[in-house]
């Protein structure tokens, strides 16, 4: 993927359907609006209704991939054989599966349900995206215009790359992108988003300085020191 493509991912079920003709198709829901995601690493993060509006507007053409993979194109919007629709609830997404030896085995594994998960992949439009807070004082990115690259039915989640984002912070309040970047990590991006210096870690006398790493654990995120 581009530097500046960024991919998240649905835990909603991937449909697999057939039509009176005996078609397979695969569908759901890419992703919905309003919902905040998991923590991303001192953030988390919403898509407002209407970010896709003008995006889908302007009729680019979107593909649909297995695992985001090239080499695993299922359809796109510009052939006809993936259909693109919003809701209320987010946007849907319907793909007709190809007669080809991996959509044959992603038939199967869907019919399994174990491939279970749907992913989309967009880039953020020139201020497409506001900073805030939740209702409990946690940093909050919504998107509120981005461009859809592919969806993407996938096999597990893959590690969420949040860099794009926080660059896009940093540039937008003028701000350096490794001190931003270490807010995050350290827990610390509020102050960032209030105009306040982040408070350094009081080192105990003789410590040599270590930097904060960010691990996932069971599906969230949490602040640790690499064991040395």
């Amino acid at each position: 993927m581009p530097k500046d493509v960024e991919t998240r991912y649905l835990t909603s079920i991937v449909e697999l359907r057939e039509d009176d003709k005996g078609k397979k198709k695969l569908g759901g829901y890419a992703l919905k609006f309003n919902r905040y995601s998991q923590n991303l690493g001192g953030f988390v993060e919403q898509i407002a209704p209407g970010a896709l509006t003008k995006t889908l507007a302007d009729a680019g053409d979107v593909l649909a991939r297995y695992q985001h993979e090239d080499n695993y194109l299922l359809g796109r919007t510009s052939a006809g054989t993936l259909r693109l629709e919003v809701d209320d609830v987010g946007l849907q997404y319907e793909v007709d599966l190809p007669n080809t030896s991996y959509a044959r085995d992603l038939e199967e594994l869907a019919a399994r349900q174990d491939v279970r998960h749907s992913s989309f992949a967009f880039r953020v439009m020139p201020d497409g995206e506001e900073w805030g807070f939740t209702e409990q004082g946690f940093p909050l990115r919504t998107l509120t215009e981005i461009q859809l690259v592919d969806v993407a039915p996938v096999v597990q989640p893959a590690y969420l790359d949040t860099t794009s984002g926080l660059r896009h912070l940093a540039e937008a309040r003028q701000l350096d992108f490794d001190s931003v970047r270490a807010a995050a990590e350290s827990g610390q991006l509020a102050d960032v988003l209030r105009g306040e210096q982040p408070t350094p870690e009081p080192e105990a006398p003789g410590e040599t300085h270590v930097p904060l790493k960010v691990q996932r654990l069971k599906g969230e995120w949490s602040i640790r020191r690499p064991i040395l």
